[in-house]
């Protein structure tokens, strides 16, 4: 999917909208152990990032970027390829998306010493690295939690919603339990992610925590919104999810 003609839409947009502050949470891992004890190599989805940067910074809004440790983010190389389902011309617009904004993935945040108070909206893309280290970071967890009880948004994106598990409450429950929600299918894993040797499946774990995880057809463009929560299936989800983050943002 290539990145899209957005120019009118922005436009009304930026007429009625304040800018606003966004956190976009990348993962900073760049392995993940599957489930035969071997490790893959990983890091964040090109078009997630990219797609969703460009709809945001374009509507006028600031997309600052977090880490864990402030470390630089890798971009899984499968996602910039047709191991990937990504034809050249596609992978070329990533790419050059990519270097446009090598400043701020070079030096991103460091996740521990960010605000939710700071941002309008927190935005958490995927490829297979959350389920390394966003899925039970505390810091994150804490932040999610902060933001969800100030009725701040709170978007994820495919894997990413593998960082919504993170967010538990001080009696051990999932913050986001009964919340309806959607991401990165079993059927998708197993169809064309990581298959059997998937360490665990998302879907799966947030339905073991409580989420009533939503569900469109494998590969389709499926947005799910809950009051402040707002979450993508995967990556033909990227641009209708921060649209959906435009739309949600506050008025003031």
């Amino acid at each position: 999917m290539s990145l899209p003609d957005i120019t009118l839409y922005l436009l009304s947009e930026s007429k009625t909208r304040p800018m606003a502050k966004i956190l976009m949470i990348i993962s900073a891992a760049d392995t993940l152990t599957l489930a035969d004890g071997s490790t893959h190599p990983t890091g964040y989805w090109a078009e997630e990032v990219t797609a969703s940067h460009k709809v945001l910074t374009e509507a006028g809004h600031t997309v600052r970027i977090a880490t864990p440790g402030g470390a630089r983010p890798t971009v899984d190389a499968i996602s910039l390829d047709e191991r990937g389902g990504v034809d050249a011309a596609d992978a070329a617009g990533f790419q050059a998306y990519l270097e446009s904004i090598n400043t701020d993935l070079a030096a991103p945040l460091d996740l521990a010493a960010v605000r939710a108070a700071d941002y309008e909206a927190l935005y958490l893309p995927g490829g297979h690295a959350p389920m390394a280290d966003l899925a039970d970071d505390a810091r994150l967890g804490a932040l999610l939690a902060e933001a969800d009880h100030r009725g701040q948004v709170i978007a994820a994106l495919c894997h990413g919603v593998a960082g919504l598990l993170s967010a538990t409450k001080e009696d051990g429950t999932f913050v986001f339990a009964g919340r309806s929600l959607t991401g990165f299918t079993d059927e998708e894993e197993k169809q064309g992610g990581l298959g059997d040797q998937a360490p665990w499946l998302v879907e799966s774990r947030l339905t073991q925590r409580g989420a009533d995880v939503r569900t469109g057809a494998a590969w389709s463009d499926t947005v799910i919104v809950d009051g402040n929560l707002i979450t993508g299936q995967n990556p033909q989800s990227s641009v209708t999810t921060a649209k959906q983050v435009l739309a949600a943002l506050p008025d003031a």
